[in-house]
Order: C-alpha cells, then structure tokens, then sequence
C-alpha cells in the first residue's frame, strides 16, 4: 500500500513524517502567508527521510481569512488562523496528486487538539475518508495522530530534536513571529518536552 502524507513543514506533520515513512509527501501552496518557510522545512525534512516530495501551487489567497491570509478572521472562525474548508480543500488537492502516483491511503497531521476547528476531528476525518475511498483511486484518508496532543506526538514518533528543529509553526509569516497560535503552541512543546526552544 502506497501512504503518502499531507507535509506541512509544521511539527505535527514532521513529527508524523519521522514516525511512519510515508512513500511520498505533499506540500501544498494555496496562498497562505507562510508557504515560502513551510515548504523550505518540508523539503529539508523530505530530503533527511529520504521521502519523495512533491510541491504543489494553487493560489487561493483570496478566498482565506485569518492569520494565514494576513487578513480579520472570518465571523464564522472559532480561532484566529482559521481558513474556510482548508483541511477539505488540502485532501481534495493531495488526493488528484495522489491519485497519479499509485496513492492509496493519505495521511494527515489532525491532533486531538485540533477540534477547535471542524475539519480536524474524528469525525470530518471519517467522513472525508469515506467521500475519497468512495471515488476512483479509493483513497483512504487517515489521521494517525488524531488522539494525541503534540507533546505525546513528538513523544510517540521518537523524532530528534535536530529534525524537529526544521518545522515552521508561524501562522502569520516566513519568520517566527513568537507571538500566533502556531507559535505559542511550537513554544510549549519545546518546553513541554524539556527541550531547549528552536
């Protein structure tokens, strides 16, 4: 079975790239503010696995809102760098890509914690899974990481701090603003787990 991963360059997706190997990844620019240092962590740590990386570019900025977009959150946002349908939107894409290269099963970096939002609980996640696996290609969507928070993911995956050091968690730019979710979160991690900050 063919596994590839949705690679965001975030530690959550590094984390799960380290832990399970997948045979390809997929990092996506759909016009989020980060892209450029997300897709730098991604490519780094693709080439340290020595996993197949794939980049793929479509331009939606205008469609988002929140801190990814450099934009007000939506009135419909239940936290600030929420994106509308993005998670939907990011299989939909990974899965025409997947569909190419022999795919069967895609994989994505939902956390536990992740249920702020809709698109990153269980339930979306069987229900997108259904959708895709009902459609030529059968492609099985899975969340491996979906009951653990992010300190309990690094901790599973075993990942080394030196790789996990490449992961861009900023929501809001290129550089670690210190200051948005992303970065908060990236911070207590690090802390969490007793590691010195990167």
């Amino acid at each position: 079975m063919t596994t590839a991963l949705l690679l965001s360059g975030g530690m959550d997706s590094v984390s799960i790239a380290w832990w399970l190997r997948p045979d390809v990844a997929f990092t996506i620019d759909y016009g989020q503010t980060p892209a450029e240092a997300e897709i730098v962590a991604a490519e780094q740590v693709a080439r340290l696995l020595g996993i197949e990386h794939e980049v793929i570019r479509i331009d939606c900025s205008s469609l988002g809102s929140g801190d990814l977009a450099g934009t007000a959150p939506a009135a419909a946002a239940p936290v600030s760098e929420w994106w509308p349908f993005r998670n939907q939107f990011l299989l939909t894409v990974a899965g025409m890509a997947a569909v190419r290269c022999g795919v069967s099963r895609l994989l994505i970096g939902a956390l536990a914690t992740d249920g702020a939002h809709a698109d990153g609980r269980p339930e979306f996640i069987e229900l997108a899974s259904k959708l895709m696996a009902m459609q030529e290609g059968r492609i099985v969507v899975e969340a491996p990481a979906i009951e653990l928070d992010a300190v309990e993911l690094v901790r599973r995956s075993g990942i080394d701090q030196g790789t996990l050091a490449w992961a861009h968690s900023c929501h809001v730019g290129n550089f670690a603003c210190g200051r948005c979710r992303g970065c908060t979160k990236h911070f207590n991690t690090w802390q969490s787990l007793g590691w010195p900050p990167h």
